[in-house]
């Protein structure tokens, strides 16, 4: 894999700057190749960020809006040239297949430019009856002020995109942002904050803080900011919900989602749905299923051909096109998938792999004969599994797919109606998917879970409610 070695540089009221601490050099998921160093952002260059991002934020709020649509259309034009270095970089530091980065950068990332000027040019308040007094004077209005400053923290899994819903709505909503970006992918997240500068966003309106858990610690914890976008595991969103006081909180959280394979469903659609369920991106994605739960009259059809299928995938060097899947992007997350693996071997599951596991590139991996009280049943595994669960009643399956903490994203898969308004009235998940894998995600749609996977949801009109506070206006026209 031939990689160029990158000097990352905070972006701080408009300079581009080092951070207080040490530069740190970063590596490639796969082998560790250098890919250079980065700025290291310590909580006094976050409260530098804070401030200068405060100091902007009244007159961003006060930009027309047709003058902001105008900097996001130019964004989105600087960002088109950007989108193939930028998906490189992402494979590079991550570990997902040149064919998934692209399609972070150009289906998803990319677009928020433009969607999320053209939602809020949509963007609308209320106009209410005079419920209180017996007069035709009085007025009620119901607009939506910006929240002030926003902080944006971000996972490695799609370095780029998510952090940009969270930047582009909320700067669009008259807010200024600072990101801390993943310490594993710093130089993806620096070509894409080189677009707000090369915009010409003003100073202070847009800040890139390069750093580790300490910088997103002071983040949340600051007075001065108002909410907190962060996508990351359960465990550092309950962290956050403690710390932040009374911020608002937008929180994207762990998964667990199931995919339901009924007695009636239709198989090849069913084992597709499951491979992209499962080992999109090695199964580094929040939505990933991370339990296949199978009708007992289709079982052993459906393993037969998602073994088939799985044994058909490429894993290698996500810079090549012919990679099916990459590495895991890190030794925790290998570490953790393993424990899993291990201790569902222990308690009888068995294990199915046609590969052989080289460093992070672990094999995509089918198990069956999977009970509850396993870990990879009950915990989010976050690599590359598909554990095989048998049920045998409708009712059956809906308890299995709910008695996780987790309600991000399930699907189900079955020809009758009746049945599928079952699963989606009985499925205590954010989203519901009918006959669809559990990583599809509509730009336009709400998206955030129930239970431990999050508070609130974020893309389109929900973003902008995210991030503005309804002001209740009244007055009396006579």
């Amino acid at each position: 894999m031939a990689v160029s070695p990158t000097q990352v540089h905070a972006y701080i009221d408009g300079e581009w700057r080092d951070g207080s601490a040490a530069r740190q050099r970063y590596t490639a998921a796969l082998d560790g190749a250098d890919l250079g160093d980065f700025a290291v952002c310590t909580p006094a260059d976050v409260d530098l960020a804070v401030a200068a991002a405060r100091a902007a934020q009244a007159d961003w709020a006060a930009v027309p809006l047709l003058d902001k649509v105008d900097l996001f259309y130019r964004a989105y034009e600087i960002c088109s040239a950007k989108n193939e270095p930028i998906a490189q970089a992402i494979s590079a530091e991550m570990g997902k297949t040149i064919a998934e980065s692209r399609e972070e950068m150009v289906e998803y990332a990319w677009g928020h430019f433009r969607r999320a000027a053209e939602d809020m040019l949509r963007f609308r308040g209320q106009t209410l009856p005079n419920s209180e007094t017996r007069t035709n004077t009085m007025r009620t209005q119901v607009a939506h002020y910006p929240l002030g400053v926003v902080g944006v923290i971000s996972p490695f899994n799609f370095p780029v995109d998510i952090p940009a819903i969270g930047i582009t709505y909320a700067l669009i909503a008259g807010n200024t942002v600072v990101w801390k970006p993943s310490e594993a992918c710093p130089g993806s997240t620096a070509l894409y904050a080189e677009i707000f500068a090369e915009a010409g966003f003003p100073p202070g309106v847009f800040n890139f803080v390069p750093g580790c858990a300490d910088a997103g610690e002071r983040l949340v914890e600051h007075d001065d900011v108002n909410g907190i976008f962060f996508t990351g595991s359960t465990a550092v969103g309950r962290k956050i919900s403690a710390k932040s006081g009374l911020k608002r909180l937008l929180l994207e959280l762990g998964g667990n989602g199931p995919i339901i394979v009924h007695q009636d469903a239709n198989i090849e659609r069913a084992v597709e749905a499951t491979i992209t369920g499962c080992f999109y991106m090695a199964g580094q994605v929040c939505t990933a299923a991370e339990r296949v739960l199978v009708h007992a009259d289709v079982h052993d059809a459906f393993v037969a051909r998602l073994l088939e299928r799985t044994q058909e995938l490429t894993l290698g060097d996500p810079l090549s096109e012919s990679s099916d899947m990459g590495p895991l992007c890190n030794d925790a997350t290998l570490c953790k998938v393993e424990a899993h693996i291990a201790d569902a071997r222990e308690r009888g599951a068995t294990i199915h792999q046609f590969h052989e596991q080289h460093g992070r590139l672990y094999p995509p991996t089918v198990l069956t004969g999977v009970t509850p009280e396993m870990r990879i049943a009950a915990e989010e595994t976050f690599g590359p599994v598909a554990p095989v669960m048998v049920y045998h009643e409708l009712d059956e399956a809906l308890r299995i797919a709910n008695e996780t903490e987790f309600g991000l994203n399930a699907a189900a898969f079955t020809e009758n109606i009746r049945d599928s308004w079952r699963f989606i009235d009985g499925l205590q998940h954010g989203t519901v998917l009918i006959n669809e894998t559990t990583n599809y995600w509509d730009q336009l749609a709400p998206f955030g879970g129930t239970k431990a996977s999050g508070i609130g949801r974020e893309l389109s009109t929900d973003a902008l409610l995210s991030f503005t506070e309804k002001k209740t206006i009244v007055f009396n026209v006579a």
